[in-house]
């Protein structure tokens, strides 16, 4: 079955067909670790990894690379770690290990590679040397700047034109640039900053660090090559972050024009109350707040409600809503076991474009046949949904984990076992009592021929 999937870079939905099947790229920008991330964040990750699945689907599992990095250098983590008084490892340290906590709750597996940019500095060095030596970039008060007038597609990935270019968030108007719209490729650093030392063919001397753009084209370069297949991340890093990636990454081939990336995937903004959930604005939820009240699947499948280009309204009537449609799923999976094939309409919706509401909607129409006795259809509903990142938890599992507010496992246990020695005893207002209380509290109990089970209601 053809593989189609939409373009940023040329605004157009068309066949996807790797540059070697044996060999599919994929590289996902990831955080910057200096705060736990929200769950917009965890948006751009949730829809890459829903395009690893498929692509792995396709092609094999072993013939996908998929990299994600981490953004260990930033004025954004010097300045938390300078306000905690530590070092900028503490803070690191501490916001990757609650992305990848949060994320493997979503169901996110790992990438195959995740490289950090304190450890691709070299790599980052050669890409500046090798764009210095070409004319592409160009020195200015202990900077390093790429030259935006020097590559004449800059600004063909955003769409923008010159005076919205200048205009763009993000670009620093300096007195040592050129042109208004260059950006810093390397950076100067004070003597209690982290740095490290500048090449001795550079135009400057002395300890600097790398700007942003620069990170994600060397680490790219470095762990999976000059052009990739799928460069995936949010909306919001189209312009200024990949347009000058595209810049930096092309002016530093041998060629000079040699993509970066053969598709662009880029996921729509999350929005809570109408607005872009955003750190600065302090409009955010965290998944670690989340998952206190939602089981990680809630979200996961909230965050594929929505087809990935399109915007998607956060709320907790969204969260209730899927919430009731898993219930419903794994009502009709209880009883089904592994060994199912992925649904043709499930892989027709996820091969074009990657397009959940479809393949949800093809879900619940194998809920229905389950229901109503067809086990292939069973059987098919849980390889598709596995397939999603879905039903992860046995039936059991699924209806008796809390929502931190109730009632822990080990308290329902305690209160079924005083319900049956009562039942044993002939104290039977006793034992309803217990039952009446649990129902009170979202907790069904079930009295069946193999003993009580129990359930959230």
């Amino acid at each position: 079955m053809p593989m189609h999937l939409y373009d940023s870079y040329t605004r157009e939905k068309r066949e996807f067909i790797p540059a070697d099947p044996d060999r599919v790229t994929v590289y996902c920008c990831g955080p910057t670790v200096y705060a736990p991330p929200h769950i917009g964040n965890a948006r751009a990750a949730v829809n890459a990894d829903m395009l690893i699945r498929v692509l792995r689907h396709e092609f094999g599992a072993g013939h996908v690379r998929y990299a994600r990095n981490f953004t260990d250098i930033d004025d954004k983590i010097m300045k938390a770690a300078r306000e905690e008084g530590v070092e900028i490892g503490v803070i690191t340290a501490r916001a990757t290990e609650a992305y990848l906590a949060g994320l493997d709750a979503l169901g996110c597996q790992r990438p195959d590679v995740a490289p950090r940019a304190t450890e691709t500095i070299p790599a980052m060095q050669a890409l500046v040397s090798i764009l210095l030596a070409r004319g592409h970039a160009y020195a200015g008060d202990g900077h390093i700047l790429f030259d935006t007038k020097s590559f004449d597609r800059y600004g063909k990935l955003s769409g923008l034109d010159r005076d919205a270019i200048i205009a763009g968030a993000r670009v620093e108007v300096a007195p040592y640039k050129k042109d208004p719209a260059d950006f810093v490729l390397w950076k100067p650093s004070a003597d209690d900053e982290p740095g490290w030392d500048v090449p001795a063919d550079w135009p400057i001397e002395g300890r600097g660090r790398p700007g942003w753009h620069l990170e994600c084209s060397a680490m790219i370069r470095d762990v999976l090559g000059e052009t990739i297949d799928i460069h995936c991340g949010g909306q919001d890093l189209r312009f200024p972050h990949h347009e000058n990636e595209i810049a930096q990454s092309c002016c530093g081939t041998e060629t000079g024009d040699t993509p970066l990336a053969r598709f662009w995937f880029h996921n729509g903004m999350l929005r809570l109350d109408g607005a872009k959930m955003s750190k600065s604005v302090g409009n955010i939820e965290t998944p670690q707040e989340l998952l206190t009240r939602w089981p990680g699947e809630v979200l996961r499948f909230a965050l594929l409600t929505a087809q990935y280009r399109q915007p998607l309204d956060w709320s907790e009537e969204l969260l209730a809503s899927c919430k009731s449609q898993l219930d419903r799923f794994y009502r009709v999976l209880s009883d089904v076991a592994e060994g199912g094939e992925v649904a043709p309409s499930v892989r027709a919706a996820l091969t074009d474009d990657i397009n959940t509401p479809q393949a949800i909607a093809a879900l619940h129409e194998l809920r229905e046949k389950a229901s109503a006795g067809d086990k292939v259809a069973a059987a098919s509903l849980r390889a598709s949904g596995e397939l999603m990142g879905l039903f992860a938890s046995s039936a059991e599992d699924w209806f008796q984990q809390g929502s931190g507010d109730g009632p822990t496992a080990d308290e329902i246990e305690a209160l079924i076992a005083e319900r049956q020695q009562a039942r044993a005893d002939k104290d039977f207002a006793r034992s309803d009592q217990i039952r009446d209380d649990l129902a009170a509290k979202g907790v069904i109990l079930e009295d069946g021929p193999d003993g009580v089970t129990w359930r959230r209601g």
